[in-house]
């Protein structure tokens, strides 16, 4: 059964906008941040700002040490975390019930007040650039952001999100203030708490929150707009995809016992609503079950591979579908062309009524598994309110693939799989 979650909204004095999530059944709360700044906010010569100032975050706030920031929510067994993407920067904290003012407090107070020292500031380069070198040791991953730095090439999505090291290693701690003073700024933030009771009805202690609208560039809060109306003006991007006609496949020599190769394109935006229906094929192409069908073509039928999966992956105004798969050099050209038939397959073969039912049961059935995660399904929802404005829960997206139509999913598969519109990169020895 999909998890019944009542959600709430409402703009605080400062700007900040809350989403509160009830969840029934879980024993646990999650409270959150999120921040309309990643690396499509950056400055070319601000490559990796956005990542290093997340992780400089942590590093001290006008009241509290670095130690004492670590230590506060350690005490009490809570996992405290944060990660940065492309368009947006999130802090979270899991903890028990008891712990949410605590959690709450401290995340306003890092976000809002910390102080960026520079004598934290080359340790934690030297971190960040331990992430970049582990990040280039693991092909399976990079190959995703090459894949990106391609297909985006004219965008700073197309920038990689650690960014460069040479260039990191020339930040100062004046510049990720600048950076935060930019972006981290109530109007432009979200913060949302999810769990089992009512949350909207014990509301986190905005004394602390308010302090936060206070520019440290001497700038006010009203100079600067909420991200979602950026956003929001953006969704008419929706369906953005590359029209031009143009394919292309590289090859990337590296040292590596097998072959890493992605196939993929541009697809919808956040907002599309054919967004439904493109995930739903990207499951029936190659979703996480053995069944699936280049699953089953490639691995269970012929052995050529040990991974195979498909992924949609959306932005505001933007997306992309990828198929990857890792196989002896020998067998790459072999399990491109299958793929490529299995994509051909879904332009020109309606599913049968029997099939889609089936598809959208198994799809329904792994979201629910998904959404067990209370962490990760909070954090899902509020980034896309962060930057929609829109509450879309696992329940909703259940209701969108049970309305969906053999003719409908043929419709899209046309629009995404177009061979004129496909791209290939692949890693080989």
């Amino acid at each position: 059964m999909l998890p019944d979650i009542n959600t709430h909204t409402a703009t605080l004095p400062s700007g900040m906008r809350l989403l509160t999530m009830e969840r029934p059944g879980t024993s646990l709360v999650t409270v959150g941040i999120a921040i309309a700044a990643g690396t499509r906010h950056e400055q070319p010569q601000e490559s990796g700002m956005a990542h290093l100032v997340e992780h400089m975050t942590f590093k001290g706030t006008a009241r509290r040490t670095a130690a004492q920031v670590a230590r506060r929510m350690d005490s009490v067994g809570a996992d405290l975390g944060a990660f940065t993407g492309k368009e947006e920067t999130v802090f979270y904290c899991t903890c028990l019930p008891e712990h949410q003012r605590r959690a709450t407090e401290l995340l306003t107070d890092i976000v809002f007040h910390s102080t960026y020292p520079e004598a934290e500031l080359e340790h934690e380069v030297d971190v960040v650039c331990d992430e970049i070198d582990l990040y280039l040791d693991t092909p399976t991953e990079q190959i995703f952001d090459d894949f990106e730095a391609h297909l985006f090439s004219s965008s700073p999505l197309g920038r990689n999100i650690l960014g460069d090291a040479s260039l990191l290693r020339h930040h100062t701690a004046a510049d990720l203030r600048a950076f935060a003073a930019r972006h981290y700024r109530p109007e432009q933030a979200l913060m949302f708490v999810a769990g089992p009771k009512a949350t909207k009805a014990t509301p986190p202690p905005w004394q602390w929150e308010r302090r936060g609208a206070d520019s440290s560039d001497g700038t006010s809060a009203q100079a600067h707009q909420p991200a979602r109306a950026h956003t929001e003006a953006g969704t008419q991007f929706s369906h953005s995809r590359d029209t031009t006609g143009s394919t292309s496949e590289t090859i990337i020599h590296r040292p590596s016992h097998q072959a890493h190769v992605v196939i993929g394109g541009r697809a919808f935006a956040m907002s599309d609503p054919q967004k439904a229906a493109a995930r739903l094929l990207l499951d029936v192409l190659g979703g996480p079950a053995l069944s699936s069908r280049l699953g089953t073509s490639l691995r269970e039928r012929r052995g050529l591979v040990y991974t195979v999966d498909a992924s949609l992956t959306t932005y505001t105004d933007t997306g992309y579908w990828a198929v990857y798969f890792g196989c002896d050099p020998a067998d790459a050209r072999r399990c491109r062309r299958l793929v490529m038939n299995e994509l051909q397959r879904l332009t020109t073969t309606p599913l049968a009524p029997r099939t889609l039912r089936a598809a959208v049961t198994a799809l329904k059935g792994r979201m629910a598994v998904a959404a067990a995660d209370t962490e990760n399904a909070a954090i899902a929802i509020a980034k896309r309110y962060l930057h929609t404005g829109q509450v879309v829960t696992t329940a909703d997206i259940a209701t969108q693939l049970d309305q969906l139509t053999p003719e409908q999913l043929l419709t899209t598969a046309q629009a995404l799989f177009s061979k004129a519109d496909t791209h290939t990169l692949a890693y080989m020895p």
